[in-house]
């Protein structure tokens, strides 16, 4: 039987590898096509796939089922759980993975693209930009075609380029730039604030004008700390919840 096959990930040691792990299978398995098997590799493969040993890799796959996004079976095997609630809250630990994983397993839909002239509140990202290249999507629940939140990203013109609208359709902005056109995304801030929704985002969500949203703000870095893409999305605030963990050490 013909196994799915995940997408592979640079592991930082920083983190916990278990918890990378989960997360980059996470968005896999949320972004993978309707017509991708079932059925994970067994514990063995997943573990050399991703460099980690038997015991993280168990470790990772607990995580998941726990989410009930897999369920593993005796003898039988491991499968992904095609009636998964997609929106469960997702712990955010540092990894650009997990930013991914949390923008995954949507149904979405492009409204509009172009250039814009640099917005007065985005001109401390760009200060060597005129203008920036576009995107504006809706993403919703794939069961019930319930909108949960629509989205704009703003990208440097020269990454535009390469990227191709229909991987927007499927995968995340950050998947995108990273796994697609081979952006060096070394590090994202994330900046979430409760507001009321306005007019045109009452209307795309489908909730009551000034009802309760989440504002998230999300800035990928390069390397040398220049801005490759900032990410504006409303979420409906009855729909997502936030968790992040601190290390200490």
């Amino acid at each position: 039987m013909t196994s799915f096959a995940p997408d592979s990930i640079v592991l930082n040691r920083k983190l916990p590898l278990w918890y990378q792990v989960s997360q980059s299978l996470r968005a896999s398995i949320l972004g993978r096509s309707s017509r991708d098997p079932l059925r994970l590799p067994t514990e063995e493969q997943l573990a050399a796939h991703y460099g980690v040993s038997v015991l993280t890799m168990r470790q990772a796959l607990k995580e998941l089922e726990d989410e009930g996004l897999i369920n593993r079976h005796r003898r039988r095997g491991t499968f992904i759980e095609p009636d998964a609630q997609r929106g469960a809250p997702v712990r955010l630990l540092g990894s650009v993975d997990a930013i991914v994983a949390q923008q995954s397993g949507m149904t979405t839909e492009l409204l509009g693209h172009g250039s814009v002239p640099v917005p007065s509140e985005l001109a401390e990202y760009f200060p060597d930009l005129v203008e920036v290249a576009t995107y504006h999507r809706l993403r919703g629940d794939e069961e019930t075609g319930e909108p949960t939140n629509h989205a704009r990203n703003y990208v440097r013109p020269e990454l535009a380029e390469r990227i191709d609208r229909r991987d927007l359709v499927r995968w995340p902005m950050t998947k995108v730039l990273r796994d697609i056109v081979g952006a060096d995304i070394s590090r994202i801030t994330d900046t979430v604030q409760a507001r009321l929704a306005d007019p045109e985002t009452a209307r795309l969500l489908r909730v009551p004008l000034l009802s309760p949203i989440l504002h998230y703000t999300g800035v990928a870095y390069d390397e040398t700390g220049r801005v490759l893409d900032v990410a504006v999305i409303h979420y409906r605030g009855d729909r997502f919840s936030f968790t992040v963990t601190l290390d200490a050490t």
